[in-house]
């Protein structure tokens, strides 16, 4: 696995509580489009597309006009109710202090992204939108990214495919064990624990030797 490398992280659940305004953006399409939707089949899907949750709940001919009705909705309830996870600005932080690119991979779409983000005043070095699953692991491999933080199983799954170590934490609607099940690397307890965990995760990396000498061994090897 990489050590040198962008760190890539989640949104929903992992850098942000989007909860309180992904679940009010339901309520406000089942009530506006008069469709009985399952709120709690919706939170233990958080995490997945739109479109694929849409899927759940609309025949095809209606998905378009249900997935434009929760983005409308979203936005305009994201400001109030979205917060910031604990320990996220430190995680962040942390990757940059080691020269590093600290940058979201969201399933969650550009339009619904910029309003998270503001809400909280998160400001990432770059943002991949609207990819799940293996998708996510194709702009992981590019990135060369070392490290992908997320709250799923498939994001556990994603960040193995795409050469990175994952990093899980249980703010979202999956445990500890889902997420070792999944291939989790490690398993912290929140964003707050981030940055000594990946201190120690780039120490553990660095050769023996040159840790021995106080770094010299590379130079003396060089000359």
């Amino acid at each position: 696995m990489r050590v040198a490398g962008p760190v890539g992280f989640d949104l929903d659940l992992t850098l942000i509580n989007s909860r309180p305004a992904i679940m009010a953006a339901w309520s406000a399409v089942a009530e506006e489009l008069e469709v009985s939707i399952n709120m709690d089949e919706v939170d233990r899907r958080m995490g997945i597309k739109l479109e694929d949750e849409v899927a759940y709940w609309f025949p095809a001919s209606d998905q378009s006009d249900a997935a434009a009705s929760y983005r409308r909705h979203y936005v305009r309830l994201a400001p109030a109710l979205t917060f910031l996870l604990p320990g996220a600005a430190e995680a962040l932080a942390s990757v940059r202090r080691a020269g590093e690119r600290a940058v979201v991979v969201t399933a969650k779409h550009a339009v619904s992204v910029g309003p998270s983000l503001s809400a909280v005043g998160l400001q990432p070095d770059e943002v991949f939108t609207h990819v799940h699953g293996r998708e996510k692991a194709v702009v992981l491999a590019r990135l060369g990214a070392a490290v992908y933080v997320g709250d799923t199983p498939a994001d556990m799954v994603a960040g193995l495919a795409g050469g990175a170590t994952a990093v899980g934490v249980p703010t979202g609607s999956f445990g500890p064990g889902d997420l070792t099940e999944a291939g989790a690397s490690v398993v912290l307890g929140s964003l707050s624990e981030f940055p000594a965990w990946y201190a120690g995760f780039r120490a553990s990396r660095v050769n023996p030797a040159d840790r021995a000498d106080g770094g010299q061994g590379a130079a003396s090897r060089d000359r």
